[in-house]
């Protein structure tokens, strides 16, 4: 759970795992559940967690661990059905204790930090705010938004099991480093 991989492209995904990242998420917003199996059926083969985001159908059909979906997303129950791990996001402490009571298995918390890879996010929660969903919820918590190098240890420090990376997928090993010490 330390290191969650967002990618669109195996190649990054493939850096990203060579760098410590330990979950891969594969994000192809707009994509069908055709494309998105047939573009996941090579993230099987990386040694690491692979998740799909928002699509529980392509996760169930190509044996992915888990799903993740937002807040507006259908099928939590479906997923966990299934068997997959199911991550839930989550911008309050309120979201974060019903995507719990939802049967979440972790919470992606955020956007902790403004971030330019999300137009729609909600408004930051900050440190104070991911350390209270961290302190208040019986399953990991992932922090997400705004995370890179330089702020990815204050993220654990507050509380966070892990963190989420977009743009910063490519700079895994950094994170990882990071993320290890301040363990």
């Amino acid at each position: 759970m330390r290191l969650h991989a967002i990618v669109h492209d195996l190649d990054t995904a493939t850096v990203a795992v060579a760098g410590g990242a330990t979950v891969v998420q594969l994000r192809r917003k707009g994509a069908s559940t055709d494309e998105l199996v047939e573009a996941g059926r090579p993230f099987l083969a990386l040694d690491a967690t692979f998740v799909v985001n928002d699509d529980v159908e392509a996760a169930i059909l190509l044996g992915a661990d888990g799903v993740h979906l937002g807040r507006d997303d259908p099928g939590a129950a479906r997923a966990l059905a299934a068997g997959l791990r199911l991550g839930l996001s989550a911008s309050s402490l309120a979201e974060a204790l019903e995507a719990v009571r939802t049967g979440a298995t972790y919470i992606g918390a955020g956007p902790v930090w403004a971030t330019p890879s999300k137009a729609d996010a909600d408004p930051p929660i900050g440190l104070e705010g991911l350390a209270e969903i961290s302190a208040a919820v019986t399953v990991p918590v992932v922090a997400i938004g705004g995370i890179d190098a330089s702020n990815v240890a204050d993220c654990i420090r507050v509380g966070a099991a892990g963190v989420a990376v977009i743009r910063a997928a490519r700079d895994a090993a950094r994170l990882r480093a990071e993320i290890d010490a301040a363990l």
